[in-house]
């Protein structure tokens, strides 16, 4: 199985670090090749143009950016979803783990 590639943003990237931990943890638990990291939202266009993604995630803080981001990655054919509120605020990082794999197919 190859490495996919999860991204989350989030306004300053700082709430998300948690959630990757949790989220590397599930992988692993899982037996799934991941890398994942998270940026703030000031980053991305820095992010995607010298990374190749898989799939990302928006924390429900910048959901505002959703739209702006499926623009910007249709050429890519990269999933952008906003992660779930409750697993964002519990931090659920099997949940938001399954949400990206989901979105990967």
């Amino acid at each position: 199985m190859s490495q996919k590639t999860i991204l989350l943003v989030c306004s300053a990237g700082m709430s998300t670090s948690l959630l990757v931990t949790k989220m590397e943890k599930a992988a692993a638990d899982q037996g799934l090749e991941r890398k994942i990291f998270a940026i703030s939202a000031s980053e991305i266009d820095g992010v995607l143009a010298g990374e190749d993604i898989n799939v990302l995630l928006l924390g429900p803080q910048v959901r505002f950016m959703e739209k702006q981001m499926k623009q910007k990655l249709s050429d890519k054919n990269v999933p952008c979803e906003v992660i779930n509120m409750t697993d964002y605020g519990m931090m659920n990082g099997e949940k938001v783990l399954g949400q990206a794999e989901k979105l990967m197919g």
